[in-house]
């Protein structure tokens, strides 16, 4: 049974909560810890990183982008991409088609 809506730590710093998700859309929570980064990753979902408190350093394809609260950034499909928290920030992600990746680390 998959755990929902229930908080892990991928890497020091960052914790997220998965929501339960559409048929070809996803969304989760994270928070991350000033200083805390997400490595640099692709993968071949599109993205969209709403920031609700705090601010990012996003870095995609060797530019970086600084989003606040209140701002979103698209990341497409298969665009390496990284993230810096430059404070304590929470943002939410949205994804298509679902990360099943994703959804695989929530399961007993």
């Amino acid at each position: 049974m998959p755990r929902f809506e229930e908080w892990h730590s991928p890497l020091a710093g960052i914790s997220r909560k998965i929501f339960p998700p559409g048929k070809s859309i996803m969304s989760m929570m994270i928070k991350l810890d000033e200083g805390a980064i997400g490595p640099a990753h692709s993968h071949p979902h599109e993205q969209l990183t709403f920031v609700i408190s705090g601010k990012i350093a996003m870095v995609m394809n060797g530019e970086t982008t600084i989003v606040g609260a209140s701002e979103q950034i698209y990341v497409p499909g298969d665009a390496v991409h990284e993230v810096k928290a430059l404070e304590d920030t929470v943002v939410i992600e949205t994804f298509t088609p679902l990360r099943e990746d994703l959804l695989a680390t929530i399961t007993d």
